[in-house]
């Protein structure tokens, strides 16, 4: 039933000048059917690529174009409904075509959420493409930097609570729109952040939330390893780090 509800088409895109292979993955989504972000939320379900299948693919990266902010009963997730265009940049081993083979575990949510397995394979070609405006409009929805969006810095203080922590996030910048939201994002994986309260003074957002390792824990935070976005009326911010 979940693979009735997405499905996936690569687009083989265009070689760049300086080797970068530009191609994307398009998500099409059945009426009313949602799927999540890299950072999903608590209501989510976390995607996960395996491109090991891939030959000539060196290195491989998503530019993640600017998600939506979800609620449903009381929760909030993040994510894409309709369509998305998913960016990947890719550095070829060598010269020459590189052959992309995805698996993709994803959740889907519509009344219910369920996860769902995808496969797909192509040969991207090392020369004679044009460049597809449909990816370039995917790339062009991207976040905006920290340095694009005025933020004028990032500091946050960390508290001990129990073997959690507690993280209060202040950003200076300008306001991105009506009902800010703030997703944060630790380096570790085994790190879970909850959902942040977000508010509002003047030029300052602030951006409280607890961090809990996964396995109960004590552990040791990175600042610099952090990363928030924020999002608001269609526009997100990508912050990298923050200090103390």
């Amino acid at each position: 039933m979940a693979e009735e509800a997405i499905s996936a088409e690569l687009r083989p895109g265009w070689r760049r000048p300086d080797g970068t292979h530009v191609a994307a993955l398009e998500l099409r989504l059945a009426p009313g059917w949602k799927t999540y972000w890299r950072a999903p939320g608590d209501a989510g379900i976390p995607p996960v690529f395996d491109w090991s299948g891939s030959r000539n693919a060196r290195t491989l990266s998503i530019a993640w174009p600017v998600p939506h902010v979800f609620r449903q009963s009381g929760m909030r997730s993040v994510g894409y409904s309709d369509r998305v265009v998913l960016p990947l940049m890719i550095s070829p081993g060598a010269p020459g075509d590189v052959e992309l083979s995805a698996e993709m575990q994803l959740g889907v949510c519509k009344d219910i959420c369920l996860p769902a397995t995808l496969r797909i394979s192509g040969t991207l070609p090392g020369a004679g493409a044009r460049p597809d405006p449909v990816i370039a409009a995917a790339l062009a929805s991207r976040p905006f930097s920290a340095s694009e969006a005025g933020v004028r810095g990032v500091t946050c203080r960390v508290a001990q609570d129990g073997h959690a922590l507690r993280l209060t996030a202040e950003i200076e910048m300008p306001t991105l729109g009506r009902d800010e939201e703030t997703v944060i994002e630790a380096r570790n994986p085994e790190v879970w952040v909850a959902e942040p309260d977000t508010r509002r003074a003047g030029g300052t957002l602030t951006a409280e939330t607890r961090l809990e390792h996964v396995d109960g824990r004590p552990f040791a935070l990175d600042r610099s390893g952090l990363r928030i976005t924020v999002i608001a009326d269609g526009q997100a911010v990508d912050i990298h780090g923050c200090t103390g």
